[in-house]
């Protein structure tokens, strides 16, 4: 049986008398879409802020490859591999698609005793990676302002991968994306997959999870209300699981039939 590249069991999550995650438990296996859903207040961002290293787990257990890990910050779950893209994004509009791929980790050339931003090695790999995942950029000079949401969602997630990420967490990547902005999106996700990264989709959205989902998690009020692969369970199953379909069947049968 293939190794997770990450598993989390039993994860606890307190903030004082507060149980924010109350025994979540999780893996992603390579070239894997595990879609997270949960509606809001289900406990996904506490989660997926402790698989990232924001947060300690209060009580659980994290393995990366099989072998226990104990992440003090995000820079060591990013050198572990595990790579967040969060909704804000943490991208500069009027910078260029080239500065802000490279940000923090500008490549540098040398002449005598300066050091100077190597622009056409950047600008080379900004094109051919987002080339890669399907965007065709007028420049690399182009304004990141200047992309659609979708587009912006790409460069993220070509950096993310460029940079060695394992396991790529998305945080819900299509939620104020239009209909096309969302497909171009789903399909980034498909080619991250099938280039044996493992990726975390966050999503309220069941149609968009079922788009691309090979296992879909629910999370209700902290818990984990169960897990299944794709074909195992149909997208009404899931949309009830996550609004608390059951506490919605038994108000409407005390209540005569009603709701």
């Amino acid at each position: 049986m293939t190794t997770p590249l990450i598993e989390l069991i039993d994860i606890e999550k307190h903030f004082g008398p507060v149980i924010a995650l109350a025994g979540v438990s999780l893996s992603v296996l390579p070239g894997e879409c595990h879609c997270l859903l949960g509606d809001n207040g289900a406990g996904k961002s506490t989660f997926i802020k402790t698989m990232s290293g924001v947060h300690k787990p209060t009580r659980g257990k994290i393995l990366v490859n099989g072998q226990e890990v104990n992440f003090s910050s995000p820079r060591d779950a990013m050198a572990a591999g595990i790579a967040t893209v969060y909704q804000d994004l943490a991208m500069i509009p009027l910078m260029s698609v080239t500065r802000n791929f490279w940000m923090g980790r500008e490549p540098i050339k040398k002449f005598g005793p300066f050091k100077f931003f190597d622009f056409d090695h950047a600008n080379a790999i900004t094109m051919e990676e987002m080339a890669k995942m399907g965007i065709r950029l007028r420049s690399p000079d182009q304004a990141v302002g200047t992309l659609s949401g979708g587009e912006r969602q790409t460069v993220a997630i070509a950096r993310a991968v460029y940079f060695g990420a394992k396991v790529l967490i998305l945080d819900e990547p299509t939620s104020a994306l239009g209909v096309r902005q969302t497909a171009n999106v789903l399909t980034t996700i498909d080619k991250v997959r099938k280039k044996g990264i493992g990726v975390v989709f966050i999503t309220h959205n069941v149609r968009h999870a079922m788009a691309v989902g090979d296992r879909f998690t629910v999370l209700n009020r902290g818990r984990t209300l169960g897990t299944a692969k794709r074909g195992e369970i149909r997208a009404e199953q899931l949309q009830d699981m996550m609004a608390g379909g059951q506490e919605l069947a038994d108000l409407e049968e005390s209540l005569g039939g009603t709701v």
